[in-house]
């Protein structure tokens, strides 16, 4: 897809959420049930994901992680977001890679320490581009790829979560 492409897709879109804010707003939902060997099996809209507990915390390593399923997202919606900033700013982009790498200290997560918390510490996503682009092009591009990335930015600015239980 080239960038006129890209814009002629997006121009109803565009102008319909311009038009009808309410239009642009979507609400996704996954849903997962509970199953043996402290599995949940997540319906996804690809197909289903038996997701597990690590194996640095008890798990067998034969399921999904929910921590490398995060990165994934991560790492997913940045390259798609990526593409499709280069394809509008008309940076050739040739190829290259995305990734992204998380430090996690289980210790908070297995309750060996209050003092440790739960969840990443700290997420290193790295670009290796293969572009014609000057590095100012370059920083553009970065810097429009965060700014755009809905879970980069959903992980810098997270979202209000909440809770409840209705009991079946």
């Amino acid at each position: 897809m080239n960038a006129a492409e890209l814009r002629a897709k997006q121009a109803p879109l565009k102008a319909k959420y311009k038009e009808d804010a309410a239009a642009a707003f979507l609400t996704l939902k996954i849903e997962g049930t509970f199953e043996p060997d402290l599995v949940c099996r997540v319906a996804s809209p690809r197909g289903p994901i038996d997701v597990g507990l690590h194996p640095a915390a008890g798990g067998s390593g034969s399921h999904a992680c929910s921590g490398d399923m995060l990165l994934e997202a991560l790492v997913g919606c940045a390259g798609v977001t990526l593409r499709a900033v280069a394809t509008a700013l008309e940076i050739p982009l040739k190829g290259g890679t995305i990734s992204a790498e998380g430090d996690l200290d289980f210790r908070g997560t297995l309750g060996v320490s209050k003092e440790v918390p739960v969840g990443f510490k700290d997420i290193r996503l790295t670009f290796r581009l293969d572009a014609d682009a000057t590095p100012e092009q370059l920083e553009n591009l970065i810097k429009l790829t965060k700014r755009y990335c809905v879970i980069y930015q959903t992980l810098i600015k997270p979202a209000t979560v909440t809770e409840t239980i209705v009991q079946v």
